[in-house]
């Protein structure tokens, strides 16, 4: 019986890499005595995969994993046992049961929206650093770029310089923003996440600077996932969590 399971991960557990997040899982469902299916052969490893990977550093309360089980429990129950075994920083939010033919959520996450913001670096914060006399003033930086947000879809074509293990390309990013806005200082961003096309909200950081005349520094932001999407029949999108119901 395959069910989808939700998360958040803060805190210093931004910190902590996608693989390693993997094995958290693996021991917290162990922990928590729920009955996992395991693969059969001479390695059998519990049936589990991840939607799509945070960067590190990044926040989120929308973070998804898919597992196979032998039994059930209810969802009330399956967020208790799990929660159990939580440390500060990663805690389960709601659990569904998926239909049979359900594809996994790795192979059908779309999209993804955030929240950035833009730190002072003179501030003590973890995510800070120091400042110097070529930057402008935290104020003066934030004002500028929250200023930019509304334009810059208004362009025919966003360029960013991206790179893979492989080479770099100038690229135009703008297919892949679904939306741009400022929300209480903030910036607002849904961007394309998935298999087709993977947009990083940094990129659009990055774009926003350069629109500026201001050079990107990734300390400069903290990025905050809200929610992972998929398409739904209708080709809207949509929760990963309206691919199922809750388990009574």
């Amino acid at each position: 019986m395959k069910v989808r399971i939700k998360y958040t991960k803060s805190g210093t557990m931004k910190y902590i890499g996608h693989l390693d997040v993997m094995r958290y899982f693996q021991k917290a469902t162990k922990r928590a005595g729920l009955d996992i299916a395991y693969s059969k052969g001479f390695s059998p490893h519990q049936l589990m995969s991840f939607a799509a990977p945070l960067a590190l550093g990044v926040t989120s309360e929308g973070e998804y994993f898919d597992a196979e089980f032998n039994t059930l429990v209810s969802s009330d129950e399956f967020v208790r046992r799990y929660n159990e075994q939580m440390v500060d920083g990663m805690a389960v939010n709601d659990v569904i049961l998926l239909p049979d033919n359900a594809k996994n959520s790795m192979s059908i996450v779309a999209g993804s929206d955030y929240y950035v913001t833009i730190l002072d670096r003179n501030s003590n914060t973890e995510d800070g650093c120091s400042d110097d006399e070529n930057n402008l003033g935290y104020s003066e930086r934030k004002t500028k770029l929250l200023s930019l947000v509304p334009h810059l879809l208004k362009k025919e074509t966003i360029e960013v310089l991206r790179k893979t293990k492989k080479n770099e390309k100038v690229e135009d990013i703008k297919p892949g923003i679904f939306k741009l806005a400022v929300v209480e200082d903030k910036i607002y961003m849904f961007l394309a996440t998935g298999s087709e096309y993977n947009l990083k909200p940094e990129s659009v950081v990055e774009a926003l600077c350069k629109e500026a005349g201001i050079e990107y520094n990734k300390f400069d932001y903290h990025v905050h996932r809200l929610e992972t999407y998929m398409k739904n029949e209708a080709g809207e999108l949509v929760s990963l969590l309206e691919s199922g119901t809750r388990i009574e």
